[in-house]
Protein backbone atom coordinates (compact mmCIF):
# COMPACT_ATOMS: atom_id res chain seq x y z
CA UNK A 1 0.00 0.00 0.00
CA UNK A 2 1.37 3.31 -1.14
CA UNK A 3 0.77 6.58 1.17
CA UNK A 4 2.57 9.97 1.34
CA UNK A 5 2.44 12.35 4.22
CA UNK A 6 2.97 15.11 1.46
CA UNK A 7 0.95 17.60 -1.03
CA UNK A 8 -1.87 14.60 -1.27
CA UNK A 9 -4.10 14.94 1.86
CA UNK A 10 -3.05 11.43 3.17
CA UNK A 11 -4.15 9.74 0.14
CA UNK A 12 -3.63 6.01 -0.43
CA UNK A 13 -3.51 3.63 -3.23
CA UNK A 14 -3.76 0.00 -2.54
CA UNK A 15 -2.83 -2.41 -5.15
CA UNK A 16 -5.01 -5.31 -6.43
CA UNK A 17 -2.15 -7.71 -5.20
CA UNK A 18 -2.47 -6.60 -1.61
CA UNK A 19 -6.27 -7.78 -1.40
CA UNK A 20 -6.69 -10.76 0.43
CA UNK A 21 -9.68 -12.67 -0.18
CA UNK A 22 -12.06 -14.93 2.19
CA UNK A 23 -14.87 -17.11 1.67
CA UNK A 24 -17.60 -15.56 3.77
CA UNK A 25 -18.50 -18.23 6.51
CA UNK A 26 -22.10 -17.42 6.18
CA UNK A 27 -22.46 -18.00 2.51
CA UNK A 28 -20.65 -21.17 0.71
CA UNK A 29 -19.80 -19.68 -2.62
CA UNK A 30 -19.15 -16.05 -1.50
CA UNK A 31 -15.77 -14.48 -1.08
CA UNK A 32 -15.03 -10.92 -0.14
CA UNK A 33 -11.85 -9.02 -0.28
CA UNK A 34 -11.20 -5.55 1.68
CA UNK A 35 -10.35 -2.85 -1.01
CA UNK A 36 -10.38 -0.08 1.43
CA UNK A 37 -11.39 0.67 5.52
CA UNK A 38 -10.47 2.33 8.48
CA UNK A 39 -7.58 -0.01 8.61
CA UNK A 40 -6.14 1.62 5.33
CA UNK A 41 -6.56 5.22 6.40
CA UNK A 42 -10.05 5.65 4.93
CA UNK A 43 -11.84 7.94 7.44
CA UNK A 44 -15.98 7.51 6.98
CA UNK A 45 -16.42 4.25 4.73
CA UNK A 46 -14.88 1.18 3.39
CA UNK A 47 -15.13 -0.79 0.00
CA UNK A 48 -15.35 -4.30 -0.34
CA UNK A 49 -15.50 -6.63 -3.39
CA UNK A 50 -17.50 -9.84 -3.20
CA UNK A 51 -18.04 -12.88 -5.89
CA UNK A 52 -20.48 -14.98 -5.90
CA UNK A 53 -20.16 -18.05 -7.41
CA UNK A 54 -22.42 -19.78 -9.86
CA UNK A 55 -25.26 -21.91 -7.68
CA UNK A 56 -24.16 -19.97 -4.56
CA UNK A 57 -26.76 -18.38 -2.46
CA UNK A 58 -26.53 -16.25 0.52
CA UNK A 59 -29.17 -16.90 3.41
CA UNK A 60 -31.22 -14.27 4.47
CA UNK A 61 -29.87 -11.56 7.14
CA UNK A 62 -29.29 -7.97 8.34
CA UNK A 63 -26.69 -5.40 9.33
CA UNK A 64 -26.65 -2.84 11.70
CA UNK A 65 -25.41 -0.28 8.61
CA UNK A 66 -26.50 0.58 5.59
CA UNK A 67 -24.90 -1.36 2.29
CA UNK A 68 -24.48 0.68 -1.32
CA UNK A 69 -23.65 -2.07 -3.91
CA UNK A 70 -22.70 -1.78 -7.44
CA UNK A 71 -23.29 -4.71 -9.66
CA UNK A 72 -19.21 -5.11 -11.41
CA UNK A 73 -20.02 -9.09 -13.45
CA UNK A 74 -22.66 -11.75 -14.12
CA UNK A 75 -26.91 -11.78 -13.50
CA UNK A 76 -27.79 -12.98 -9.77
CA UNK A 77 -30.93 -12.33 -7.65
CA UNK A 78 -30.73 -10.04 -4.60
CA UNK A 79 -33.65 -10.06 -2.03
CA UNK A 80 -34.40 -7.04 0.27
CA UNK A 81 -37.31 -6.69 2.17
CA UNK A 82 -40.25 -8.68 0.60
CA UNK A 83 -38.84 -8.39 -3.42
CA UNK A 84 -36.41 -9.71 -5.23
CA UNK A 85 -34.81 -7.80 -7.57
CA UNK A 86 -32.55 -9.29 -10.75
CA UNK A 87 -29.44 -7.65 -11.22
CA UNK A 88 -26.85 -7.31 -13.89
CA UNK A 89 -23.50 -5.53 -14.46
CA UNK A 90 -24.10 -1.44 -14.00
CA UNK A 91 -26.91 -2.00 -11.83
CA UNK A 92 -26.73 0.03 -8.69
CA UNK A 93 -28.29 -1.10 -4.95
CA UNK A 94 -29.34 0.37 -1.64
CA UNK A 95 -29.76 -2.10 1.06
CA UNK A 96 -31.25 0.34 4.35
CA UNK A 97 -29.26 -0.95 7.54
CA UNK A 98 -31.77 -3.44 9.34
CA UNK A 99 -33.46 -4.82 6.26
CA UNK A 100 -33.72 -8.27 5.49
CA UNK A 101 -31.61 -9.31 2.89
CA UNK A 102 -29.94 -12.38 0.56
CA UNK A 103 -28.70 -12.97 -2.61
CA UNK A 104 -28.95 -16.40 -5.17
CA UNK A 105 -26.72 -16.79 -8.42
CA UNK A 106 -28.66 -19.46 -10.47
CA UNK A 107 -26.72 -18.83 -13.33
CA UNK A 108 -23.70 -19.98 -15.11
CA UNK A 109 -21.98 -17.19 -14.40
CA UNK A 110 -20.05 -15.71 -11.33
CA UNK A 111 -21.36 -12.67 -10.18
CA UNK A 112 -19.68 -10.00 -8.36
CA UNK A 113 -20.01 -7.10 -7.02
CA UNK A 114 -18.89 -3.29 -4.79
CA UNK A 115 -20.22 -3.04 -1.47
CA UNK A 116 -19.80 0.42 0.36
CA UNK A 117 -20.11 0.45 4.06
CA UNK A 118 -19.92 3.09 6.65
CA UNK A 119 -16.90 1.69 9.24
CA UNK A 120 -17.58 0.48 12.05
CA UNK A 121 -19.50 -3.27 13.01
CA UNK A 122 -21.12 -4.21 10.12
CA UNK A 123 -21.88 -8.07 11.94
CA UNK A 124 -23.98 -10.30 10.32
CA UNK A 125 -27.21 -11.46 12.05
CA UNK A 126 -28.92 -14.50 10.31
CA UNK A 127 -32.60 -14.60 9.55
CA UNK A 128 -34.82 -17.60 10.94
CA UNK A 129 -37.27 -18.62 7.92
Amino acid sequence: MESNDGDDGGAVVKRESEVEYESVGAAEGMRKGVLLSDADGAPHFAIRRFSLDPGASVPKHTNEVEHEQYVLDGEYTVGVGGEEYEVSAGDSLLIPAGVVHWYRNESDEPGAFLCAVPNGDDSIELVEE
